[in-house]
């Protein structure tokens, strides 16, 4: 009766996998649209004055992010999936996920370029008055704990066994 109750309880990850999924379609169209904007408003300020380049540039390190955070989702959905209801999936080598530390590992590495980017563009907006340092010190100090992190888990090529 357990046996039974536990091996269909995974199919309740499908409800992750979708929640997941949508939000990775979600932000990607929201991403779309605000690249609209962003040309839209280059248009409207004038594309040659120093100001529309430089909102152009922060405007798109802003849609970038949301491309990033879109393909978090869908990393996370594509491998909920492929651990917990069906492994058969047609796709890259390089986005297949066989167990956790997979998935934990490729969502990491998505978190660090992430993380790169909002900085990118916070030195891209700064205005020089506000104490930059702590800011760009927190992320450096995440980044090098995820890649430390990432480091350890796959010693000479392989998954190390801790």
């Amino acid at each position: 009766m357990i046996h039974k109750i536990l091996a269909s309880s995974k199919k309740l990850i499908l409800l992750a996998v979708i929640c997941s999924f949508i939000a990775s379609i979600t932000v990607l169209i929201y991403g779309v649209v605000q690249t609209g904007h962003a040309i839209v408003d280059l248009v409207h300020d004038g594309a040659f004055s120093s100001k529309g380049g430089k909102n152009l540039v922060v405007s798109l390190v802003e849609v970038i992010d949301f491309f990033l955070l879109s393909t978090f989702f869908y990393i996370t959905a594509l491998g909920l999936y492929e651990l917990f209801i069906d492994d058969r999936l047609n796709i890259p080598a390089w986005l297949e996920i066989h167990n956790i530390d997979d998935l934990k590992s490729k969502l990491l590495s998505v978190i660090v370029v992430v993380l790169s980017v909002l900085f990118l563009g916070r030195a891209v907006t700064w205005d020089g008055e506000a104490n930059f340092l702590p800011f760009g010190a927190s992320v450096a100090l995440v980044i090098a704990s995820l890649t430390y992190f990432l480091s350890g888990q796959y010693k000479n090529g392989k998954p190390s066994k801790y």
